[in-house]
């Protein structure tokens, strides 16, 4: 292991942390609708749990409805059933071979939770790339120790590891100011 692999692995896996916050906050409800929202529904599709996009067509209506249009007829009513009995908290209505999803406006309290929620999938994110710097300095001192690098190729690499270390938290906290801004904007 060298000092080029110990940064390029922390890179990569400080990258993965953004992405799956990425992830996580667009399954955060805001104020419109946006067909991600039902990406974790799953429906019984002949017996085994699947994801409602592999089973219908995912579609906005107007910035407030979804459309779900299953690709067969027989699992319109078990798609309706399953966003129902999800905890989203929404109320499906069949329209012949479509399900239209209406997301009820936010009230106020609710959006306070929702930044709430925001800010504790932030929190995660940033415990994470924090997990990642300490387990690349670990790394760093093993070198250290087996003799393969000098005190100052040593403290370098920690200054280097430290600067992506707050480049990452410095792109969390965009990404949240972000979602916050787009959760509280009625």
């Amino acid at each position: 292991m060298t000092v080029a692999s110990v940064k390029s692995s922390a890179d990569q896996r400080m990258q993965k942390s953004i992405e799956t916050l990425k992830a996580d906050l667009s399954k955060v409800r805001t104020g419109r609708a946006h067909p991600g929202i039902l990406d974790h529904v799953m429906v019984d599709y002949y017996g085994s749990p699947t994801n409602i996009s592999q089973v219908a067509n995912i579609t906005l209506i107007d910035s407030r409805t979804i459309g779900v249009q299953p690709w067969e007829k027989k699992m319109l009513n078990v798609i309706e059933k399953a966003i129902r009995e999800s905890d989203l908290g929404l109320n499906p209505a069949s329209q012949g071979d479509l399900i239209r999803v209406p997301t009820p406006p936010l009230t106020e309290e609710r959006r306070k939770e929702m930044v709430k929620l925001v800010k504790t999938e932030g929190e995660d994110a940033k415990i994470a790339v924090r997990n990642i710097r300490r387990d690349a300095n670990e790394s760093l001192k093993k070198l250290l120790k087996d003799k393969d690098i000098s005190e100052d190729d040593e403290r370098r690499a920690q200054d280097d590891i430290q600067k992506l270390t707050d480049k990452f938290v410095a792109e969390v906290d965009k990404l949240l100011a972000e979602k916050e801004k787009e959760v509280l904007t009625v």
